[in-house]
């Protein structure tokens, strides 16, 4: 009996170990996003992509904010808000795969070529006040979260985020 009983003893320490193992899987990364705008009224500057000469982004009247603005390598979840009152606005990952360089940028369609610019997934088009969320496994590097609607991100509408070992 002390036999059985040991041996169904070592059969739940394993299964309690193996479960507890199972359990330490690291959740994923979460960041908050704030799509922002100063309202349809405000005019919209243009020459405020990323990586332009002498970018001077406080001139922007719409942007991201994101919080944290770095995380560990990993499943990363984005919920995305649109704080606008009056605009729809979208979040783009996009991966730098040459930090400080301009993303490849489409001038008669007034937006970044998403094809060739490393996107990693978006929360499409949300209405004023609407919400979503993105789940996606990002790599240690530079990435760039863009809103792509014509204009926009030439108008300031980006924010670095950076993605740790």
């Amino acid at each position: 009996m002390k036999t059985i009983l040991r041996r169904a003893a070592l059969g739940l320490a394993a299964a309690m170990l193996m479960a507890g193992s199972a359990g330490a899987v690291q959740a994923a990364s979460l960041v908050q996003v704030s799509l922002w705008d100063k309202g349809a009224s405000a005019e919209m500057p243009m020459g405020l992509a990323y990586a332009t000469p002498g970018l001077d982004i406080a001139k922007a009247t719409m942007g991201i904010r994101t919080l944290p603005g770095a995380v560990k390598a990993g499943d990363v979840t984005f919920n995305v808000k649109n704080d606008s009152k009056d605009t729809v606005h979208e979040m783009i990952v996009m991966y730098l795969a040459d930090p400080g360089k301009p993303l490849p940028y489409l001038e008669a369609e007034n937006r970044v070529d998403e094809d060739k610019a490393g996107d990693k997934g978006e929360v499409s088009e949300l209405d004023p006040g609407k919400s979503g969320t993105l789940t996606v496994e990002l790599k240690a590097g530079k990435y760039l979260l863009i809103c792509n609607v014509p204009g926009h991100y030439g108008a300031g509408m980006w924010a670095e985020f950076t993605v740790e070992p």
